[in-house]
């Protein structure tokens, strides 16, 4: 049986943490979950913490110095690929991404590399959120595209699975995002390598516990490191050969 690993960053997410690691693992008990925690003044940590020593499937890695979405997302990657995981899965601590679309990323890698879970395609949906939010999405969505010549619907989507072979090839120790834009840098790259890419539909819903922890700052960083990935790395990034010819699609799955 292929191993599976669940990254979640957190920052003050005590009110979910606890709620969200149950949920996963009524709906994938085989899983582990590793939980990057940049020193949460609320606790969070010491909620994982005592989850880890009575389950050995919940990891912590307790950051006290290094912080940030981008750091925190490949020290998870990297520990899971150490532990030995054939597919690692990334998704938001706060419900938005909702662990019922787990086993449908996990069958789906038997045929693809990189499971994307799209708001923008049919079955999916960007829920609960107002139309300022959604509209600032849909051009973040459109310039991603533009830039980075990526053919897929939803750029900006946290909510994903890599096979293993990804993670090592994206080189994940050379990666230049320290902000969430890490999750266009190694989809833009995945993109380059011609991995096989599916979009299945999920639903988004806004967090209904804690704070957002997205603010206009990371959306402007996020706009100057398409930029530079776009002249910087565009023409740097070696191909690997696939096996057979690689276009993004779209599924719906069974859940």
């Amino acid at each position: 049986m292929n191993k599976t690993f669940i990254t979640i960053s957190t920052y003050n997410e005590c009110e979910n943490i606890e709620a969200l690691i149950r949920r996963i693992f009524e709906v994938c008990p085989e899983c582990e979950v590793v939980v990057i925690d940049d020193n949460s003044p609320d606790g969070t940590w010491k909620i994982v913490k005592g989850m880890s020593e009575k389950d050995q499937r919940v990891h912590l890695i307790h950051r006290t110095e290094e912080k940030g979405r981008g750091s925190a997302g490949i020290a998870g990657f990297i520990y899971a690929l150490k532990q030995g995981a054939d597919y690692v899965i990334e998704m938001d601590a706060d419900f938005s991404h909702d662990p019922v679309y787990i086993p449908a990323f996990v069958n789906c890698m038997r045929d693809f590399d990189l499971v994307l879970g799209s708001r923008f395609v049919q079955g999916g949906k960007d829920a609960d959120r107002g139309p300022i939010r959604r509209f600032i999405t849909f051009l973040a969505n459109l310039y991603i595209r533009a830039f980075l010549q990526i053919k897929l619907h939803d750029c900006s989507s946290g909510y994903r699975c890599f096979r293993r072979e990804v993670l090592e090839n994206v080189e994940l120790e050379h990666l230049i995002s320290e902000g969430p834009s890490i999750l266009q840098e190694i989809l833009f790259k995945a993109c380059r390598m011609d991995y096989r890419i599916i979009e299945i539909p999920i639903v988004f819903r806004d967090r209904t516990l804690g704070q957002t922890k997205l603010t206009y700052r990371h959306l402007i960083k996020g706009f100057i490191m398409v930029l530079r990935l776009r002249f910087d790395i565009f023409p740097k990034v070696k191909k690997k050969c696939p096996s057979s010819p690689a276009q993004p699609e779209t599924i719906q799955p069974k859940i």
